[in-house]
């Protein structure tokens, strides 16, 4: 039985069970994760990774990037104006304060990391997860306002991320020549957000406005359109890849710039784009599994108590810090702390740290540390989601009409 098999023969239970598994703190990364973990009990023959590091990177890439433009069409453009300050405060200061932390949390715990290495993981586990983050972004209980601030800042901190990331390698592979680091981290900033913008831009308002011309001209079946909308996020990833931008950046800023022309995309035709992204996170999610399950003896009490560290403090205080004078409740400010889980995002840029084949000193820790991170964060996050979102209802059920909580703008089409 092969790899593959065991992950069709996977998806076929799930689905037969799906309904049942919505009301339950059972979430499809957990029992994919697990799915991947139990599969490396068959015998090894059986088990054979016929995909190498490129190719698992290429998926995991293309599932985050289907998922970040299907989230990106969710979000009204007026209300993200609306609320930009949340969302701001969280990927500037909050994800500042969150690298910053994560390095010196990982210095003084793994006493063996540098402090580029510390901040090569910290940068690899800053992101957060809009796949792991689903359930609380979907759930009517809690605010729109926090819902949109954190579907925003998970579609955004992957592509911030990177780099960082690609900054602290380079720094680390030519420690001996710093001269012109600063053109360097400048040009990485250009070719990942910039450049990243500019193409999620281009092909989401050429996209948009072409697919809305041929809706109301009357010119596509309703299957086509969906096949239409699938194919900007896969456009968007491969003019990245050839332009050295951020794929991730491109793919959500072109989730929101297909509105402007396409008003309908995210209520009526993405459900296609939506599921095969769903489908291709649920494989990467498979064989992370898999590769935890391989790992598993190597992870011991202190990559397990950092990895507690990363989920709690090197999260929550920044976001407690970030928050403040917003006027948002305590119940509020932790719970947006607690849900920043690690997930595909994290998964994509240690692939990517991998790729760049730099042989550090510490790559066999940063391997581990990410890897009992996101397992601790896909059970933690996922059993917590739902007794979470009905004790942070109860909370905001009894704040006065005016808070801050309360607070929406308007919706988009």
């Amino acid at each position: 039985m092969t790899l593959l098999t065991i992950f069709v023969v996977a998806v076929f239970v799930v689905s037969l069970v799906s309904h049942r598994l919505e009301g339950s703190v059972l979430t499809k990364p957990i029992v994919f994760t697990a799915a991947g973990a139990l599969s490396a009990l068959a015998p090894a023959a059986s088990l054979e990774l016929v995909l190498d590091r490129e190719a698992f990177l290429r998926i995991a890439e293309l599932g985050l990037v289907m998922l970040l433009f299907t989230d990106a069409t969710r979000i009204g453009l007026r209300q993200l104006a609306h609320d930009e300050s949340l969302p701001l405060r969280l990927l500037s200061s909050g994800m500042l304060l969150s690298i910053a932390l994560g390095a010196v949390c990982a210095m003084v715990f793994f006493g063996e990391l540098g402090w580029l290495e510390a901040g090569i993981l910290a940068a690899i586990l800053a992101p957060t997860d809009a796949g792991l983050g689903q359930v609380i972004v979907e759930s009517p209980h809690v605010p729109p306002r926090i819902r949109q601030a954190l579907n925003v800042e998970a579609g955004l901190n992957d592509g911030l991320a990177v780099p960082f990331l690609m900054f602290f390698i380079a720094l680390a592979a030519s420690a001996q020549d710093s001269a012109d680091f600063g053109a360097r981290l400048g040009w990485l900033l250009f070719e990942q957000l910039g450049l990243g913008a500019a193409v999620g831009l281009g092909i989401g308002l050429a996209g948009g406005w072409l697919l809305g011309q041929a809706q109301r001209r009357n010119w596509m079946a309703a299957p086509m359109t969906q096949l239409g909308v699938v194919a900007l996020p896969l456009l968007c990833l491969m003019a990245a890849h050839a332009s050295t931008a951020s794929a991730f950046i491109a793919a959500f800023v072109a989730g929101l710039a297909t509105q402007v022309g396409f008003r309908t995309v995210g209520r009526h035709s993405v459900e296609f784009t939506h599921d095969w992204g769903q489908l291709l996170n649920c494989f990467v999610f498979f064989l992370f599994g898999l590769l935890a399950a391989r790992a598993w003896h190597e992870l011991s009490p202190l990559i397990w108590l950092y990895a507690l560290a990363s989920l709690t403090l090197v999260r929550m205080l920044p976001v407690a810090v970030a928050l403040r004078g917003t006027g948002l409740g305590n119940a509020s400010v932790l719970f947006v702390g607690w849900f920043g889980p690690r997930g595909l995002a994290s998964i994509v840029l240690g692939l990517v740290y991998l790729e760049q084949q730099a042989e550090l000193p510490g790559e066999q820790t940063i391997r581990l540390a990410v890897i009992a991170t996101v397992l601790l964060s896909i059970v933690a996050h996922g059993l917590s989601a739902r007794p979470f979102i009905a004790r942070y209802a109860r909370a905001v059920a009894a704040l006065p009409p005016d808070a801050p909580e309360h607070r929406s703008g308007e919706t988009a089409g």
